[in-house]
């Protein structure tokens, strides 16, 4: 399976994050662990929504559809 996911940083709730990844809760450990160089300042994260893909292409076109104008608007309507 193929997660996207998003996050919303605890301290910073307007700070917010999409992504990708096959291992859901090791890859939240790696964003609270600051191992990412884009969601260390605002860390700690939880994890808001997630969606599971079993075709790596589809998740990949909705994770970069999130990462748009018109994703980032469908994101607040109905996933945050």
């Amino acid at each position: 399976m193929r997660y996207v996911y998003l996050l919303q940083s605890i301290d910073w709730p307007d700070e917010r994050y999409v992504g990708m990844t096959d291992d859901l809760k090791a890859r939240l450990a790696a964003h609270n662990a600051g191992q990412s160089p884009h969601t260390s300042k605002f860390k700690p994260w939880r994890l808001v929504t997630y969606l599971a893909f079993t075709d790596p292409a589809k998740a990949q076109t909705f994770e970069r559809y999130l990462k748009v104008g018109s994703g980032h608007a469908f994101a607040r309507k109905r996933l945050w």
